[in-house]
């Protein structure tokens, strides 16, 4: 990527007649292929040299498309902080444009309605995205609408302001008495008049038949003297409040006056102030224009520098490339040159024939050489023996080989089945863990019904009692006094049951003492003394009894219904008494004391029993005793539905319990069984559901008739507290159980995010196996590859030792000649060298000259249309038309760039893109590169 270098550089090159100092500039030898046997040892070479040139061209281009990356980040920075810019201008221009209506609307209104139907033009509402749709001449057309808005906006602001100064003065100047003192008299009382006429209606009669002004009154006097009268006093309360109004006007006035010239001050000190500012302002222009050309000077200087500094890395790569290709030349030399002196030896060899052909006397010389011929055919000897060991070395580590591939198999097979067994472990235990999520999601739901049932119940239970409750709170009262009535009945009970406990132990006593009687030897005197003893134990039980009889009936007498009961309870007890006087004659005494005992609890439960019953029959009239039973029969429905709520609940745990213990067939029949008897069970439970609803149907038929029942309206209340508590616990569990819920699902989520990890790890390990069996497959077939050509080197190395001694006298011959060639290339190379340097500054050259001349034209453009406008804003208009061709489509010229294209990084339309790819054009319309459906995506500018 060329880059811009300064004018002091190229100024100075060509101001100066003398030709640029050379550098110093490395010389590169060209390639030597070496010595080649065959056209595939050319191509291979050929091929290798190709793929590092290749390489080399591949690095410096992955650094060019580096630097053009940064640049198009730098580029998109730019834009953005240039789009950035827009926005706040267009939003100060109409926050200035919204003040400017404002103030208007307070100043006038016409004013104000021309401003508002202006300001709602679309060039406002969206700058920008007009911006984006419009060419340059709607560009021009409608900033310059804007700017005359504004412009007009001012204007009428300052002609607003200027009628206000002229009206302030023209009523400072009429007060002052400039004017004329009649007319405003006269507007005066025209205003008085009309406050006058609000006051009552009989004026305004009056007014209405009379003449406006009391001027034109006194004009033509009526004669009539009710109305001179009237006119007098109208006259003298217009006076007065004339003054009083002339008096607070001159206060207001001068209030004004001084506020005006407040203000007056405060502007001048203003102007002062923006005076000062706008000197600052400049100087910091002129400081601002100056850093700039240092900006601008120094941005030459780096991308000088960056010139200069890719050059030198450039260079430097190549210096690297050519001292590895040096080395690896000096390797191969050095190998060369073992040859060659192998070859000298070869070379002494013939000389020495031919010395011992012709010199047969140097007897001595032919032996120190058969020494040497021996110890090398010796040397030779363990060479080759050190070569059988290391083939020899070569096939046991083969088969150490072979045998390590085989132990890592079986490893690794070993490890798949761990592996395999473990994740079936963890599929089983995943499996239990979701049966046992689905399984308590499953009662979380059926809870959350039961719950949402009942709630509904609660609700529809508190809409029906809430018309009793009024009913109820009239019958506390009533209620109330029932119970104490109550307390002095249970008082005067307790009592007499002590009486009675007393009696029973008189007659215990009398027991006893006809058991002491009954011991004597003779039994005459038995029966005599037993029949008057029982005589009077029978009186006094009978005496007892219509006690109690007489008691009971005076409480008859009280509640008609009550006594009934409590006459059937007193027939019992006093039935149970004659019985037990006569068992206690026939039974001895401890069957007697028991079942005396038994009796008196079975009666102290009938007596709480008809207590319950007391209570609830005493707060109804006799008409609602039916009412009352159904109310007892609904208890009773309610505690059963409330006993196969628990059996369900029991059900549903013993199912739980058997899916948890069973996953198997038998399992399953049990779990459909189950299932079965939960239906019934449900059956059943709508069933009594319905029943319990049309018992609530009846309860609410039959509320209406409940007025006095304050007592069930206290117990009702009660309930529904305990209802609200019930609900708001359910509510609490509910939202526990969202939570477990919760939770639940994101361990489940977690287990399957884990298998799906384990199931991935898996493949990857069966993809390893599958890599590791190719690699042992194409390390076996290279294996039996090399010791075929290991065999085929052995041939060859024969062959090429025999052409070494050939080769090497023909080595020595073209070495001369290499020596001549490399001489005549060094001079070329330094010809050549120095004409591309040459060449390279030349075309430097005119590449900085040509970019200095496109600068220079723009410059050029940018005075001529400074020179062409009347104001700085159309050079303004004129950049952001261009701005906005350039992020306009070229192809359509319409719609603004919003995609690009990966091949080449072109930007156009998504819409050209996507024509084009349908009408089969699919070529880029800038350079004709061809792309797919995938080479061009969407990209979202903010203009």
């Amino acid at each position: 990527m060329a880059t811009k270098r300064g004018n002091s550089d190229a100024g100075g090159s060509s101001s100066s007649g003398a030709p640029p100092a050379k550098k110093l500039l490395t010389q590169f030898e060209p390639v030597k292929i070496g010595s080649v046997y065959s056209i595939e040892e050319m191509d291979m070479k050929v091929l290798q040299f190709q793929n590092k040139k290749l390489a080399e061209r591949i690095e410096q281009r992955r650094r060019a498309e580096e630097d053009l990356r940064r640049r198009i980040e730098q580029l998109e920075q730019r834009q953005t902080t240039d789009d950035a810019v827009l926005c706040i201008v267009n939003r100060y221009w109409n926050q200035l444009d919204e003040d400017v209506r404002v103030l208007l609307q307070r100043f006038d209104a016409e004013t104000a309605d021309e401003t508002g139907q202006l300001n709602e033009s679309p060039a406002v509402t969206a700058f920008l995205m007009l911006l984006s749709q419009w060419e340059k001449p709607e560009i021009e057309e409608t900033l310059c609408q804007r700017v005359e808005f504004s412009k007009r906006a001012i204007g009428k602001l300052l002609q607003a302001y200027d009628r206000l100064l002229q009206r302030n003065e023209k009523v400072w100047e009429a007060i002052k008495g400039k004017s004329e003192e009649e007319d405003v008299k006269n507007n005066l009382k025209t205003e008085i008049k009309q406050e006058d006429s609000k006051e009552g209606v009989k004026k305004e009669e009056e007014k209405e038949d009379e003449e406006p002004s009391p001027i034109e009154v006194k004009q033509e006097p009526k004669d009539s003297e009710s109305s001179d009268i009237t006119n007098d006093k109208v006259k003298t309360e217009t006076d007065e409040k004339l003054f009083h109004l002339s008096d607070f006007v001159k206060e207001e006035v001068e209030r004004l006056m001084k506020e005006n010239k407040r203000l007056q001050n405060l502007s001048t000190e203003m102007h002062q102030k923006h005076h000062e500012t706008m000197l600052k302002n400049a100087e910091l222009t002129d400081k601002l224009a100056a850093s700039e050309t240092e900006v601008a000077e120094l941005k030459n200087q780096v991308e000088d520098l960056e010139y200069h500094l890719n050059s030198a890395t450039q260079r430097v790569d190549k210096l690297d490339r050519h001292l590895a290709d040096t080395m690896q030349k000096l390797k191969t030399y050095q190998e060369g040159e073992i040859k060659v002196q192998g070859g000298g030896e070869g070379v002494s060899k013939n000389k020495f024939n031919e010395i011992v052909a012709e010199l047969e006397e140097q007897k001595e010389l032919a032996t120190n050489r058969l020494t040497e011929l021996e110890k090398l055919q010796t040397d030779h000897q363990e060479a080759v023996k050190e070569i059988e060991k290391l083939k020899m070395d070569i096939k046991t580590q083969l088969e150490e080989a072979r045998s390590m591939l085989s132990t890592s198999k079986n490893t690794h097979l070993r490890q798949i089945e761990h592996m395999e067994s473990d994740e079936l472990n963890c599929q089983k235990k995943l499996r239990t863990e979701v049966i046992q999520l689905e399984d308590q999601l499953a009662q979380v739901r059926r809870e959350y019904e039961m719950l949402r049932i009942e709630f509904e119940q609660t609700l529809a239970a508190n809409e029906q009692t809430s018309p009793i409750n009024r009913e109820m709170r009239n019958l506390i009262t009533s209620l109330k006094n029932h119970n104490e009535q109550l307390k002095g009945e249970i008082a005067r009970y307790k009592r007499k049951l002590r009486e009675s406990q007393i009696e029973i132990n008189k007659l215990k006593s009398d027991v006893n003492q006809l058991h002491n009687v009954g011991s004597e030897p003779t039994p005459d005197k038995n029966t005599a003394a037993s029949t008057p003893s029982s005589l009077p134990a029978t009186a006094r039980d009978n005496g007892s009894n219509k006690e109690r009889r007489e008691e009971m009936t005076m409480t008859i007498d009280e509640d008609s219904m009550d006594a009934d009961t409590v006459s059937n309870n007193t027939s019992a007890t006093t039935t149970n008494a004659v019985s037990s006087n006569a068992r206690e004659n026939s039974l001895p005494r401890d069957v007697v004391v028991a079942d005396l005992k038994a009796e008196l609890k079975k009666s102290q439960d009938r007596e709480k029993e008809l207590k319950l019953l007391l209570d609830m029959y005493k707060g109804l009239p006799k008409d609602h005793r039916d009412k009352v039973q159904l109310l007892t029969s609904e208890k009773k429905a309610r505690q059963e539905i409330e006993e196969l709520r628990q059996q369900v609940r029991r059900l549903q745990e013993n199912e739980r319990k058997e899916r948890r213990k069973l996953a198997e067939e038998d399992a399953l029949k049990k779990i459909k069984r189950l299932e079965d008897s939960n239906i019934e069970l449900s059956g059943s439970l709508s069933a009594q559901k319905q029943e319990e609803e049309a018992l609530l149907n009846e309860m609410e038929v039959t509320g209406q008739a409940f007025e006095d029942m304050q007592e069930q309206n206290i117990r009702l209340l009660q309930q529904l507290r305990e209802k609200d508590d019930a609900n708001f616990k359910l509510m609490s569990e509910r939202i526990k159980s969202n939570q477990i819920h919760k939770l639940l699902r994101e361990e489940k989520d977690v287990l399957v995010d884990q298998v799906a990890i384990l199931q991935s790890q898996v493949e990857a390990q069966n993809v390893v196996v599958r890599k590791l069996e190719e690699k042992e497959r194409i390390l076996q077939t290279n294996i039996a590859t090399i010791e075929k050509e290991l065999g085929l080197r052995h041939t060859t190395l024969d062959l090429h030792k025999r052409k070494s001694i050939e080769t090497a006298q023909t080595a020595a011959d073209l070495k001369l000649h290499l020596d001549k060639y490399q001489a005549q290339l060094k001079e070329a190379q330094i010809i050549v060298a120095d004409k591309t340097s040459a060449l390279q500054q030349q075309n430097f050259k005119y590449k900085r000259i040509q970019e200095e001349l496109a600068s220079v034209r723009r410059k050029l453009e940018r005075a001529k249309k400074i020179e062409m406008a009347s104001s700085a804003d159309e050079v303004l208009m004129e950049e952001i038309r261009e701005y906005k061709e350039q992020l306009t489509c070229p192809s359509c010229k319409v719609k603004k760039k919003n995609a690009v294209l990966t091949k080449c990084f072109h930007v156009f339309c998504l819409d050209c893109l996507k024509t084009r790819y349908e009408t089969r054009q699919r070529k880029c319309p800038k350079c004709n590169a061809a792309f797919g459906a995938n080479d061009y995506h969407r990209i979202y500018l903010d203009v």
